[in-house]
């Protein structure tokens, strides 16, 4: 990012790049999500067949709505700060955050559920 005039695109609103930061910890954080989906799809389609593929794509469509929500909350609160200087305009950031435990607890429960399935299965 470039220093500009105030409200240009290239305005960073504070040496440390906060606001920067934390997008792009959303960023990884998404794409940990997604490779997270993958590996699900991967190992739970042996134990579930169709169903571990269909488990794999809900959690990529979890880490695209994440994505999209952190990407809209970046705008939205550099937006803010750039021509506001405070985050007066910004929402709380609910939905990325509802969504990723959404995700940890699927993916929790079909790692218990694989684990079982092998325990009583005999394998």
């Amino acid at each position: 990012m470039t220093s500009g005039p105030a409200g240009s695109p290239g305005h960073v609103f504070d040496v440390g790049l906060q606001a920067e930061r934390t997008a792009l910890a959303w960023r990884r954080t998404t794409l940990a999500l997604a490779l997270g989906a993958v590996t699900v799809g991967r190992l739970a389609t042996p134990v579930f067949g169709v169903w571990g593929l269909a488990l794999a794509a809900v959690g990529l469509l979890q880490a695209l709505l994440v994505a999209g929500a952190a990407a809209r909350r970046y705008r939205a609160t550099h937006h803010s700060l750039t021509e506001r200087g405070d985050l007066t305009g910004v929402r709380q950031a609910g939905l990325p955050i509802a969504v990723l435990t959404c995700s940890c607890l699927v993916i929790g429960v079909l790692a218990l559920v694989v684990v079982l399935g092998e325990r009583f299965s005999g394998r």
